[in-house]
């Protein structure tokens, strides 16, 4: 008995470049998809933990460009505007706040870094309240303040790497020409604050000469509170904006959409070209080899049979793309994730491609149905085959 799986394997090693190449193609489908699909999933999640590690719902910041208060609320951004540090008073005696943190970001050029230099990040923060508010940062080194006034600085994990700084150093704000001393590092978050450095807010204000203003005041509110009825308190009060974490995540994926958009074109696209690929190289296949067909059909064989067998040398080509397309995208996800921070104007802290199982089980179903539809009309056409016509075609 002939086994039609052994058949169908050495049908499409009789041309292998072509064969090749049509994996090829199918392959590079399945990649942009799972790493579409990756990105998806990881952009969300990390979105979602960074609004969640903020330690509180909304921020207040002067008014402005909203993008420039979302990058502000999330990444420290350059949106620097001053409010005056007055409204804290304001917004603590509203009835639905249970606490609020005051912050004062600067953001100072150091020619020391790299190359061409860069910026380093100094947030001052009310060391009465800010601990509380991010209670999920934990101490690698050290600790927070001595005193709110003091010349001291708490430094990210990723910050104490770059100024390759340990508890008990001095570290230089360049351009005032002052030292602070470092007197804790935090552990990795995976968020914004591993970048940032931090101060009593009473002294970078000293430092900066900014006094009685601030950049945000970040706003936890009681679980029991109307939210949207506070925002709406929030927004008479003269000079500033408000920023919730739903405005947040709607403002990050209005920017991000139309880079979804494009890639969910190209992902079709490719999707496309290799089902136009698949039938292509089938057809030829079954054109090349009506003789062979007629003789299969004239010994017996049915069309059925005929079909199952270029069906099963269609699927045998997707499913080795889908293979290897699977394994491309595990292999180069941070290359990918690299090239996804390039090209947005926001990328959140931690992995932006994460693919799983279900995730790559739901590119395998994509590539198989890919197969079916693509094997139809060519297992139909040979399955059609007539046997004295096609052994006659090919004597003459």
């Amino acid at each position: 008995m002939i086994n039609i799986f052994n058949v169908a394997y050495k049908n499409l090693l009789r041309k292998k470049a072509r064969s090749g190449l049509t994996v090829i193609g199918i392959s590079l489908a399945a990649w942009v998809l799972v790493s579409l699909l990756g990105f998806n999933r990881g952009y969300e999640s990390s979105l979602n933990r960074d609004i969640d590690n903020l330690g509180f719902q909304m921020i207040v910041t002067a008014k402005g460009c909203p993008y420039e208060a979302a990058t502000l609320m999330l990444k420290g951004g350059t949106g620097l505007r001053y409010m005056p540090q007055s409204i804290t008073e304001q917004i603590t005696r509203e009835p639905e706040v249970e606490r609020i943190t005051a912050m004062l970001m600067q953001a100072v050029f150091d020619p020391n870094k790299g190359e061409s230099g860069g910026y380093s990040a100094y947030l001052g923060v009310d060391p009465a309240t800010f601990p509380q508010m991010k209670s999920f940062l934990e101490f690698k080194q050290g600790n927070w303040f001595t005193n709110p006034d003091a010349l001291e600085a708490v430094l990210g994990y990723e910050a104490a790497e770059l100024e390759q700084r340990e508890v008990g150093d001095l570290l230089l704000i360049t351009e005032k020409n002052v030292e602070v001393k470092v007197v804790g590092i935090l552990k990795r978050t995976g968020t914004q604050d591993d970048g940032t450095i931090f101060l009593p807010l009473n002294a970078v204000q000293k430092i900066f000469g900014i006094n009685n203003e601030l950049t945000g005041i970040g706003i936890k509110v009681k679980k029991e509170a109307d939210i949207a009825r506070f925002e709406e308190k929030m927004y008479k009060l003269p000079d500033v904006q408000v920023v919730s974490l739903s405005q947040v995540k709607q403002t990050i994926m209005t920017l991000v959409s139309t880079a979804k958009v494009m890639v969910f074109s190209i992902a079709l696209i490719a999707i496309l070209i290799s089902v136009v690929g698949v039938i292509n190289t089938i057809l030829m296949s079954v054109m090349e080899r009506l003789q062979e067909i007629g003789i299969l059909k004239s010994m017996g064989a049915t069309a059925w049979d005929i079909f199952k067998l270029i069906w099963l040398e269609t699927l045998m080509l997707c499913i080795s793309g889908g293979v290897i397309g699977s394994a491309l995208a595990m292999a180069t996800a941070k290359l990918t994730e690299i090239l996804i921070r390039q090209l947005l104007p926001y990328s959140p802290s931690g992995g932006l491609v994460q693919i799983t199982l279900p995730l790559v089980s739901l590119t395998f179903g994509v590539v198989i149905i890919i197969g079916i539809l693509s094997g139809i009309y060519p297992s139909w056409k040979a399955g059609r085959v007539r046997p004295l016509e096609a052994i006659r075609s090919q004597v003459e």
